[in-house]
């Protein structure tokens, strides 16, 4: 959400994090809140943009191991709301600093954790994919298989294709199709990760090939957040249609000859 309420956990806990002045005032009036009038709205939108925006901090914290005392949050949004703090600014200001460094020290070691699987995982599907029938190994280490043959063109490096596919990581969690959308993809098929475009001129036109690309065609040791860092990625792509780049002028023959 973009608001003006969005702001670091650091400076929106300083301002002051606060919403009523008790847990079961707080339970009894939203029970019965109307929001009738543009300013009811306005009211109601400030603190739930505050509480949504903070719920995510909370899960994360929790989640990390970190525990959350959330009847203090209540009461620290209530004293900061009537100017009440039990804290002075600057002690608040070095806790939350002390949060926010153990919460990125956790999200490293978390990071790290995930990468380290996924290379292991990667490592061990690759090992038993290429061993299955149908399954082709590339010199540069990209599997696939043909699920249905195709008749048409094969596309070249610098043309655009227009693609179906399903993309998974190799537990089977889907992060990107275009299947789900509704809608093929297109795209210039030496603007995408390496095992793509590797893999999509070994296509003809109709063609659906399924491929499994280690993590040094993909995204490397790079973690996208749907994508963990070290990744093996698994695509079932259909090849739709190609537009083939247009050629090279006469003028620019030369300098890419030179080349």
């Amino acid at each position: 959400m973009k608001s003006i309420y969005k702001i670091s956990l650091v400076a929106l806990a300083v301002i002051g994090l606060s919403a009523c002045n008790q847990e079961q005032k707080t339970t009894e009036t939203a029970a019965n809140v109307e929001l009738k009038t543009e300013a009811q709205k306005q009211a109601y939108s400030v603190g739930a943009s505050i509480g949504k925006y903070m719920s995510g901090h909370i899960k994360e914290q929790e989640e990390l191991g970190l525990p959350v005392d959330r009847s203090l949050i209540i009461t620290g949004f209530s004293n900061g709301l009537n100017d009440e703090l039990k804290l002075t600014e600057e002690e608040m200001q070095t806790v939350l600093q002390t949060l926010d460094e153990k919460l990125n020290e956790k999200r490293q070691a978390q990071a790290t954790a995930l990468a380290e699987k996924a290379a292991a995982d990667s490592a061990a599907f690759l090992e038993t994919n290429k061993a299955k029938e149908g399954v082709v190994t590339t010199e540069s280490g990209l599997q696939y298989e043909v699920l249905t043959p195709g008749t048409g063109e094969k596309p070249k490096a610098e043309d655009t294709v227009q693609v179906h596919y399903v993309g998974t990581l190799t537990d089977g969690t889907e992060f990107d199709s275009s299947v789900a959308r509704g809608e093929p993809a297109k795209f210039p098929l030496n603007r995408v990760i390496p095992g793509w475009t590797e893999g999509v001129q070994l296509m003809p036109v109709g063609a659906k090939y399924k491929f499994v690309i280690p993590a040094e065609l993909a995204y490397g040791d790079r973690d996208t957040g749907t994508i963990p860092a070290n990744s093996t990625l698994v695509f079932e792509v259909e090849l739709l249609s190609i537009e083939e780049a247009p050629a090279p002028t006469a003028e620019a023959a030369p300098e890419a000859h030179a080349h």
